[in-house]
């Protein structure tokens, strides 16, 4: 069948056979997306038996909360980024912090303190290293914010975070930092493993037929925000990882993998409250204001809350 026909068709199911008002946007992108696998349907020969399996694969990808792990996995969440660095470009809007994926782990209400929080349970400090991460969060103007919020979350040393892993308490290693009055925040924690994707699960099992490993490096993710301010979200990589950038989630960055120092000295341990070599982060936030034509740091999607 010709491309002109199946957009006929298309147009005769999703617009044509509206017998009330319809939804503007929500028949347009209907329309193009219904056009579209129309199309793949025909150039690429999909049987009857591989559509219906491809819709059996998405019902239990939803089934097992799969479809936000899926979505990085198959460079979506990235290409929303990319396309969000285009607006900003466009409307002139440099100089902050690079974005990049939320990611499915982010769960709403962490508990909140002023300029400083310990991030662990202290049940892995046998396990890992301790980890000090700090920095300022600066303004549009160049500026540290005051009272800025700063939430961060990571995995701990098996890949695994709170709320989706029921072994770990309610917000471990999940943290809301005001910044103190001269715009800096500061954490305590552990040093993070990177994670896999379910190995008998449906992200897995699509990466593995297209030749694809399912490992993401260490990462600490962020949410910043204050008044006047876009929302930024981010995350660091911790250096040296191995798959540092082989990420599966394609969100590694230049300028989101803060060199590491390794401190041993045995008056700064003391002065730390630890009795072991620890890691430690500096990394500086910069946002931006918000802008007529540029991305919003606003996206409306469903959070879990423990």
């Amino acid at each position: 069948m010709k491309h002109t026909e199946i957009e006929k068709l298309a147009k005769e199911w999703i617009v044509d056979a509206a017998d009330a008002p319809a939804n503007p946007r929500v028949q347009a992108i209907t329309l193009r997306l219904v056009t579209d696998l129309c199309k793949a349907i025909e150039d690429l020969d999909i049987t009857p038996t591989e559509f219906w399996k491809g819709l059996e694969y998405f019902s239990e990808a939803g089934a097992r909360n799969e479809l936000g792990l899926l979505a990085p996995g198959i460079g979506l969440e990235r290409f929303l980024d990319i396309r969000s660095d285009e607006a900003d470009e466009k409307a002139g809007l440099a100089g902050g912090t690079p974005r990049t994926i939320e990611g499915p782990l982010y769960v709403a209400g962490a508990p909140e303190s002023k300029g400083f929080a310990r991030m662990d349970d202290g049940s892995e400090v046998d396990k890992a290293d301790p980890l000090f991460m700090q920095g300022t969060v600066y303004g549009a103007d160049g500026k540290p914010l005051a009272n800025a919020k700063v939430e961060m979350w990571h995995a701990n040393t098996l890949g695994g975070y709170s709320f989706f892993d029921k072994t770990q308490p309610a917000y471990n290693l999940r943290r809301t930092i005001i910044t103190d009055e001269n715009g800096r925040y500061a954490m305590q924690s552990i040093v993070p493993n990177g994670y896999g994707c379910p190995p008998d699960g449906s992200t897995q099992a699509l990466l593995n037929l297209l030749g694809r490993h399912g490992q993401r490096p260490a990462h600490v993710h962020y949410f910043v925000t204050a008044p006047g301010h876009r929302k930024l979200t981010t995350q660091i990589n911790i250096d040296g990882d191995k798959y540092l950038w082989d990420d599966f989630a394609f969100a590694s960055r230049e300028g989101l993998v803060p060199p590491l120092v390794r401190v041993s000295d045995q008056a700064e341990l003391k002065a730390k409250g630890v009795s072991k070599p620890y890691v430690s982060i500096d990394f500086d936030l910069h946002l931006v204001v918000e802008k007529p034509g540029a991305a919003s740091g606003i996206v409306d999607r469903a959070h879990f809350a423990a």
